[in-house]
């Protein structure tokens, strides 16, 4: 995620678009620090302190165990903060990182992008114009090959005390915050889940139910497989009572809209500002885009005084429905209600 973000930086600092630098850099591994420092211009230091000490905005791109430490400590010294999703590997310790955000007035953003993704800006736009009825039912497929191996390459994503877990609060907390941020407050969650590939407390399949206040339902079934051609795919159906709409990538779009008037496909395309950045057309390019709008969302709020999206709090929200779906699967898969707890 670090490489990510700082190809998107890079991009708009070179093209102008923010008055910004890169200073600092920071990689437990000594040789991808290296690489990483050089690439970004940045001195390679010997901490995340040191980082702190020489930034104003510090992006944390490291294991989820690792976030609360360093998210509190940017808080200490008053420095606006970009957290990588899961915030912690708890449910507590999101909440501790999110009462220190909002006590310290820090300006914080959390990396849900998807919700800076053109074609779930349109599909949400669409849903709360009313113009296709009342939305009843969703269905959302999610499926990565293993991340421990191939582009992603972060082996800590196998190890339950760095993780957390798995593909549900690894992967799908983008799935369940971009389903509440289309259809709105969660209610009650049901939850199994299963382990392949055999790595302990690290499941890779869940399928998760919600109900929300809205009277809508959702399932997703989230899945890392071996299917190494296979990268980050998501499928999301939304069934409403005069209308269908479906996204097949989350990036690029388009969004499909059918009705009982036929079908149309409405292009989702970047701002144009993000168009003419020099990024490629490959699935990497086009998630890059992403993070890109994110991300300079969040460096125009921190210039203007303005509040980040997503905050804390509303990852917060995400933590609380991956929490009760992990006790539901605890449970054998019973229902579990969001204030319950």
């Amino acid at each position: 995620m670090g490489w990510a973000h700082s190809i998107g930086l890079q991009t708009m600092i070179e093209a102008g678009i923010v008055d910004a630098s890169v200073v600092a850099v920071h990689d437990v591994d000594n040789e991808r620090a290296a690489g990483f420092g050089e690439m970004n211009h940045a001195a390679v230091v010997a901490g995340a302190d040191e980082v702190l000490d020489r930034c104003d905005v510090v992006w944390v791109c490291t294991p989820t165990a690792t976030h609360q430490s360093i998210v509190e400590a940017a808080v200490a010294r008053g420095r606006a903060v970009f957290c990588e999703k899961p915030l912690a590997t708890s449910l507590d310790g999101a909440e501790a990182m999110a009462r220190a955000i909002a006590a310290s007035g820090v300006k914080a953003q959390v990396g849900l992008v998807l919700r800076s993704s053109p074609v779930f800006v349109m599909l949400r736009d669409v849903l709360t114009s009313g113009r296709l009825g009342r939305p009843m039912a969703a269905i959302l497929r999610d499926d990565q090959y293993f991340p421990v191996q191939g582009a992603y390459a972060s082996t800590w994503r196998s190890d339950a005390e760095l993780a957390g877990g798995g593909c549900l609060i690894e992967h799908s907390i983008h799935d369940v915050d971009i389903l509440r941020f289309c259809l709105g407050e969660v209610t009650e969650v049901g939850c199994t889940t299963a382990n392949f590939a055999g790595y302990r407390g690290i499941e890779d399949l869940a399928i998760v139910s919600m109900q929300f206040e809205s009277g809508a339902m959702a399932e997703i079934v989230s899945v890392w497989h071996e299917i190494l051609s296979r990268g980050s795919t998501r499928r999301l159906e939304v069934f409403c009572q005069r209308g269908l709409a479906w996204v097949d990538n989350e990036f690029t779009g388009p969004l499909h809209i059918e009705t009982s008037d036929g079908v149309d496909v409405c292009p989702c395309p970047p701002p144009v500002w993000i168009s003419d950045l020099p990024l490629g057309d490959d699935e990497v390019g086009n998630a890059i885009r992403t993070y890109v709008e994110a991300d300079r969302a969040f460096l125009d709020a921190v210039a203007s005084g303005t509040t980040p999206e997503p905050s804390f709090a509303e990852a917060l929200a995400a933590h609380r429905i991956v929490d009760a779906a992990y006790r539901s699967a605890a449970l054998g898969g019973s229902r579990v209600e969001l204030s319950d707890r």
